[in-house]
């Protein structure tokens, strides 16, 4: 009779060979490499989006431009909301891996709460337009990048939310912050697109002026 050996895994050892991890462990598990896909086909569709605004604004130049161009008084203080919100919510996953997790529900609330005051700025902004999304193809691009870019907003809000509140309910700590990372890298890919879309909605359009 032969002696069958069962290997007992070596959770370790698996990891050193770059394995991917079932949980939310000190490793980056599978749904953080999800997350860097998604992150990934997002950042291609913001890049098609401005692609269209810049080729629109290059061929046309400045008689593609509405005549009162677009200014920085609510455009600076969204940028500095979300510039903030990124350091809060650096704050709160360096938190989670110190095993403080309060700081880091706080944190992430906090992050929630300034992308929720960017909503807010960047709709009234849109209120106090004199063009709707139909006016040409100016506005059409203009309300589609901001619009697009908003909804990444929400959706990084919601997701804070929600890993604030596990946090909160101690579903996560120093070994088990994965949920965590994965929100801190979605929204701060939220913020880099940002200055992306700050350049070229805000910024270009005076230097073609």
């Amino acid at each position: 009779m032969t002696e069958t050996t069962h290997r007992i895994p070596d959770t370790q050892a698996d990891l050193s060979f770059g394995r991917l991890t079932l949980g939310s462990t000190d490793a980056r598990g599978n749904g953080w490499f999800g997350m860097a896909a998604l992150v990934t086909t997002e950042a291609c569709l913001f890049a098609y989006l401005l692609f269209s605004y810049y080729y629109m604004a290059l061929h046309y130049g400045r008689d593609w431009l509405p005549p009162e161009l677009p200014g920085f008084k609510f455009s600076i203080p969204m940028t500095a909301l979300l510039f903030t919100s990124s350091v809060v919510v650096w704050i709160g996953e360096r938190g989670i891996k110190q095993g403080r997790s309060a700081v880091c529900a706080i944190a992430l609330a906090g992050g929630a709460l300034l992308g929720i005051a960017f909503v807010a700025l960047e709709a009234t902004e849109w209120a106090d337009k004199d063009f709707t999304i139909s006016t040409d193809s100016y506005s059409s691009l203009y309300f589609t990048v901001t619009g697009f870019h908003m909804a990444h907003v929400v959706g990084g809000v919601i997701m804070l939310l929600a890993v604030a509140l596990w946090t909160a309910l101690g579903k996560f700590d120093a070994h088990r912050r994965d949920p965590v990372s994965i929100a801190a890298f979605y929204w701060h890919f939220v913020d880099v697109v940002w200055v992306a879309v700050f350049t070229t909605i805000y910024v270009t359009p005076h230097l073609f002026n």
